[in-house]
């Protein structure tokens, strides 16, 4: 019997089998669990391809977290295809060009706007469009990057990363009462689709390579996920408002 046999599932950011969400998903199936996805816009296709290669069908619904309308009706849609869900994986994040790559300076507000709404304030919205199916002992996680530190050209993704901190632990201290535990993991860099968008991404491989006490692979989204199945599963039943570290211990060292 895997640790999630039984447990219902939604899982966001599944665009291909690179990225930890699909290896959640991959993971979380193969430890008992159902599974639901959700996709955005021209990513909706390419979410339904690439769940094809998961080791079990799954629904793949449309979700855009920035849309009012979709998530109000999210936990009707959700409903359909499970009666509850035990765990949601949010695996959202995204700043325009002109909020990366060295412009900290020079970035509008509007471009700002969208970086923490879509990578921050996300994790409430869809929290709360599917508390109505979220049983005690439920949990939510959200894949993080280290904001505790001003990182090289990732600019205004770092404060969104920031408040995609603060956001959860404020949750957490809200949904205690509720007896949902919301924690978040902090990856090391891997070479995802999303992060090869990242100008001087290099930058962060050089980093990991040499700082990284257990060494670091930007191309093994597995530890990651393995991390996040871990808390959305029931073997963390008094852990919440936490930051979990997947990144090789480069946290842990100095310069």
């Amino acid at each position: 019997m895997g640790i999630l046999e039984g447990k219902s599932l939604v899982i966001t950011g599944v665009l291909t089998d690179q990225s930890i969400a699909f290896h959640v998903a991959r993971i979380a199936q193969e430890q008992g669990a159902q599974v639901v996805l959700t996709g955005f816009g021209r990513g909706l296709a390419l979410t339904k391809r690439i769940s094809g290669r998961l080791p079990s069908p799954v629904e793949v619904l449309e979700l855009d977290v920035t849309n009012d309308e979709q998530l109000a009706g999210l936990a009707q849609s959700v409903g359909q295809h499970c009666s509850q869900v035990d765990g949601v994986l949010h695996s959202i994040g995204f700043a325009p060009e002109s909020a990366l790559g060295g412009n900290f300076l020079n970035t509008d507000w509007p471009d700002v706007a969208t970086a923490v709404h879509v990578s921050a304030y996300s994790l409430k919205s869809l929290t709360m469009a599917l508390k109505p199916l979220m049983p005690s002992g439920s949990a939510v996680v959200g894949l993080d990057f280290d904001a505790t530190l001003a990182w090289p050209a990732y600019d205004w993704m770092g404060v969104a990363k920031a408040a995609l901190e603060a956001t959860a632990r404020y949750l957490a201290r809200d949904l205690g009462e509720s007896g949902i535990r919301v924690n978040l993991v902090s990856a090391g860099p891997l070479r995802t689709v999303a992060a090869t968008h990242i100008p001087g991404f290099s930058t962060f491989e050089e980093l990991w390579s040499t700082r990284a006490p257990l060494g670091w692979d930007v191309t093994d989204p597995v530890p990651a996920a393995q991390a996040c199945v871990a808390l959305l599963s029931p073997w963390f039943p008094a852990t919440s408002g936490e930051i979990v570290h997947v990144d090789g211990g480069f946290h842990s060292q100095g310069a």
